[in-house]
C-alpha cells in the first residue's frame, strides 16, 4: 500500500490490461480444450459418429462447428462483460458473467437446433458444457488468487479518493482496507469537517473541490459516501465535471451490511431506488439449504468415514469415550446436544482455569489450555475434532454453513441484536470461520455472524465451504 498522495507507483492501466488479456488467453485455451475434448469423446478421433460419417444428416461438419462454438462462447463472454476489469478480484460478479454467457449460449444453441431441425449432437454439447464451465471456474479461480496477491502488495491497484463526512468516511476506508483484493487504494479524502486525517488518509480539500482535486492528484477513482452533503445536483454536476478526465465515480450509499443480492436498482423518474429485500428465514430457498445440508453432511460422512474411524480409535485408547459432546444454543434457542472427538483429558470440564481467558467477549478459550491432550491439540489445529458434527447436521440441528453455535453461558451476555444469530441454525463452518476464527475481535465476529444471517443464500455458502479448506490447512485462528 502507498503513502503517498495519489497514484500508486506500482499502478499501470497497461498492467490491468496485460492482466485481463491473459485472462481472454486462458479463457480461450479453456474453451478450445472442452470444445475439442467434447468432439473426441462424442465422435472419437476421426470426429465420426457413432451413426455414421463425420457430418450429420443435414450436412454438420463438427470440426467446423467446434470452430464457430469457440468463437461464438469468447463473444458470448465479452457481451457479458466478463473481461470487466472492475469485476476482477473480488466478489461473485464475475463468476456470475462467465456462468451466464455460459448457459444462455449453450441454451441458445439447443432452441436454434431444435427449430431449424439441425440435430446437433446433445453429447456433444452436454460434455463441452459442463467442462468448459469448471475449466473457466477453476482457471479464473486461479487468477484471482494471484491478482489478490499482487494487489495485497499494492500492485495493479486503482488509486481512489474518497468524499463525505468524516464518520461515514472512515467506516468506508476501514471497509476498503479490509478487501484489498477488491483492488482500492484510498490515498485521499475531501470532507468538510476538518483536515485531521481520516484513518490515516490525508485530507486534501472540501467536498465542493472533488473534482479538482481528484484531477490535480492523478487517482483512478472517485468514491462518495451515502453522506454526500452537495445533494443529487452537486453529484450529478461532479459526475460532468469529471467527463473526459478517465477518472471513474463510485457511490457507497453506507449499507454496508446487506449483501447486493438483496439489493435491487430501479429508476423512477429519474431517481435511482434502491429496493432492499427482508432476509429470508423460510419457505424453497430455506429447503434448498436444508437439502444441501444433509445431502453434504451425508456425502462428507461416507468419504471421510476413514479417517472417522481411525481417529476414534486413536481417542480411544485411554479408556474414554472417543465423543465429547457438549450443551449448545440452537435456532430459535433450541439447546441440542453438538458432538466433536474428545480433544481433553476426562473430566476435563471439573479443571476449569480460572482468572485467564484469551477469547473475545463472552467467548472463553485458552491457547495453551492444560487440559488438552497431544493428539487432541493437533486435532484441534486440523479441526479434525469438529466432524462428528456431521451427525448433528444430519439431525437437523446444525447447517454445514452459519454462525458459530453458542453456549448458553454466552447467549445469556448477548446484547438484543446479537440473539438474531439465533434465526438460522449454527453451522459447522462460517464467515467466522473463514474470516480468524478465535483470533478475531468479539464485535467483529459478531458483525460477520449478523451479515450472515441477514445475506445468506446457497452460492455464498459453497463459497465459504470453499474458503474453510484454505483455513483449515493454514491452521488459522485453530487452538
Amino acid at each position: 500500500m502507498t503513502t503517498a498522495i495519489g497514484r500508486p507507483s506500482t499502478r499501470s492501466s497497461s498492467g490491468v490490461e496485460r492482466y485481463t488479456f491473459r485472462i481472454a488467453v486462458t479463457d480461450a485455451l479453456v474453451i478450445i480444450w472442452a470444445v475439442i475434448g467434447a468432439q473426441l469423446v462424442r465422435f472419437g478421433i476421426s470426429t465420426a459418429d457413432v451413426d455414421g460419417p463425420t457430418t450429420s444428416t443435414f450436412g454438420l461438419d463438427y470440426a467446423l462447428v467446434s470452430g464457430i462454438l469457440v468463437v461464438l462462447w469468447l463473444l458470448a463472454l465479452r457481451l457479458h462483460n466478463a473481461y470487466d476489469p472492475r469485476l476482477f478480484g473480488h466478489g461473485p460478479e464475475e463468476y456470475r458473467a462467465v456462468a451466464a454467457a455460459t448457459v444462455r449460449l449453450f441454451a441458445t444453441l439447443a432452441i436454434v437446433s431444435y427449430l431449424l431441425k439441425l440435430e446437433l449432437a446433445r453429447g456433444f454439447l452436454l460434455v463441452a458444457l459442463p467442462f468448459g464451465l469448471a475449466g473457466l471456474f477453476i482457471s479464473r479461480w486461479i487468477w484471482r488468487k494471484w491478482l489478490g496477491i499482487q494487489r495485497a502488495d499494492g500492485r495493479l491497484c486503482d488509486a481512489m479518493m474518497v468524499v463525505g463526512d468524516r464518520g461515514h468516511l472512515a467506516d468506508l476506508v476501514a471497509a476498503l482496507r479490509n478487501v484489498p483484493e477488491a483492488g482500492y487504494t484510498v490515498v485521499a479524502a475531501c470532507c468538510s469537517d476538518g483536515t485531521d486525517p481520516i484513518a490515516g488518509v490525508p485530507v486534501v480539500g472540501s467536498e465542493h473541490q472533488a473534482a479538482q482535486v481528484a484531477e490535480r492528484l492523478g487517482v483512478d477513482v472517485v468514491a462518495c459516501s451515502g453522506s454526500w452533503r452537495l445533494g443529487t445536483e452537486g453529484l450529478r454536476r461532479l459526475g460532468w465535471e469529471l467527463e473526459g478526465t478517465g477518472i471513474g465515480l463510485v457511490l457507497a450509499p453506507g449499507m454496508t451490511q446487506v449483501a447486493g443480492p438483496r439489493i435491487l436498482t430501479r429508476p423512477v423518474a429519474g431517481l435511482p431506488l434502491l429496493h432492499v429485500e427482508a432476509p429470508t428465514f423460510s419457505g424453497p430457498k430455506r429447503a434448498v439449504k436444508t437439502t444441501f445440508d444433509f445431502l453434504g453432511a451425508l456425502a462428507i460422512g461416507i468419504i471421510l468415514s476413514p479417517l472417522l474411524i481411525v481417529v476414534a480409535v486413536l481417542v480411544a485408547r485411554d479408556g474414554a469415550s472417543p465423543f465429547y459432546t457438549q450443551s449448545r444454543v440452537g435456532q430459535g434457542g433450541k439447546p441440542f446436544l453438538m458432538w466433536k472427538f474428545r480433544s481433553m483429558v476426562p473430566n476435563a470440564d471439573t479443571m476449569l482455569p480460572t482468572g485467564v481467558n484469551d477469547g473475545a467477549g463472552p467467548l472463553y478459550k485458552l491457547k495453551a489450555d492444560p487440559r488438552i491432550t497431544p493428539l487432541g491439540r493437533v486435532l484441534r489445529r486440523t479441526s479434525i475434532d469438529e466432524l462428528p458434527q456431521l451427525w448433528n447436521v444430519l439431525r437437523g440441528d446444525m447447517s454445514l454453513v452459519g454462525p458459530r453455535p453458542p453456549l448458553a453461558s454466552e447467549v445469556e451476555k448477548y446484547e438484543q441484536d446479537v440473539y438474531r444469530r439465533l434465526l438460522v441454525k449454527p453451522g459447522m463452518t462460517g464467515l467466522w470461520q473463514v474470516s480468524g476464527r478465535s483470533d478475531l475481535p468479539w464485535d467483529d465476529a459478531v458483525r460477520l455472524d449478523l451479515y450472515y444471517v441477514e445475506n445468506w443464500n446457497l452460492v455464498a455458502d459453497l463459497k465459504i465451504l470453499w474458503r474453510t479448506v484454505s483455513t483449515v490447512v493454514r491452521h488459522q485462528g485453530a487452538y
